[in-house]
């Protein structure tokens, strides 16, 4: 589990690509103050699982339904990359649950200067827009951030110049996918209110059919 409030931004080293994976080699400093061997890293805002390490670097394998879903299949060497560890449990809660398993891709659609603060406007699918509520939460590459508007095709944030210039989405273009995952409670809200209908039995049979005239 994660906050969604970037440690560092590492820099991808390598990319070894399979068939259908990939392992990815990221240079890395502050997050490897304690990392273990099956540590949790989100990488712009997708938990990955330490696999190797070194004072340097860490290594973790990518695989076939990750880079379906998210944009980790756009990453290539030099690539800056959103860091943060797993959350502590005696540490702050500074963001929102972030569970890193990323629901879909958005894309970037308009960014526009307001005094200090730069907003993004962000295109998603629908399937990520129902869960997407103003003034809610919602991670953009592994950055916990505060939702400031929302249509029927995109929703808009508002980033202070810190999350600028400490994440990778203050260098974002126009055009480039990001990581989006959308607040967990909604999620589990919506399954409790909502929950899939049972089949129900039938106890029609031919003598019933007959008794009534059918």
């Amino acid at each position: 589990m994660f906050t969604g409030i970037i440690e560092e931004m590492g820099t991808i080293e390598n990319i070894a690509k399979g068939a259908h994976s990939a392992v990815l080699t990221i240079n890395a400093r502050k997050i490897l103050e304690d990392v273990h061997i099956g540590d949790s890293i989100a990488v712009n805002g997708v938990c990955l699982t330490v696999t190797s390490f070194d004072h340097e670097r860490f290594t973790a394998d990518v695989m076939h339904e990750t880079l379906n879903r998210s944009a980790l299949a756009q990453c290539k060497r030099k690539s800056p990359v959103n860091l943060e560890r797993a959350m502590s449990a005696n540490g702050r809660f500074g963001g929102h649950i972030v569970a890193g398993h990323v629901d879909a891709t958005g894309q970037i659609a308009g960014r526009k200067q307001d005094d200090n603060a730069i907003w993004i406007r962000v295109e998603a699918p629908p399937e990520v827009l129902r869960y997407v509520v103003e003034k809610g939460s919602i991670t953009i590459d592994g950055i916990s951030l505060t939702v400031a508007a929302v249509t029927a095709h995109d929703f808009s944030v508002s980033m202070i110049p810190h999350t600028a210039e400490v994440t990778t989405l203050g260098s974002k273009k126009e055009g480039e996918l990001v990581n989006l995952e959308t607040d967990i409670i909604g999620k589990y809200v919506e399954k409790l209110l909502h929950p899939q209908e049972e089949k129900k039995e039938t106890h029609i049979t031919q003598a019933f059919l007959e008794k009534y005239g059918f």
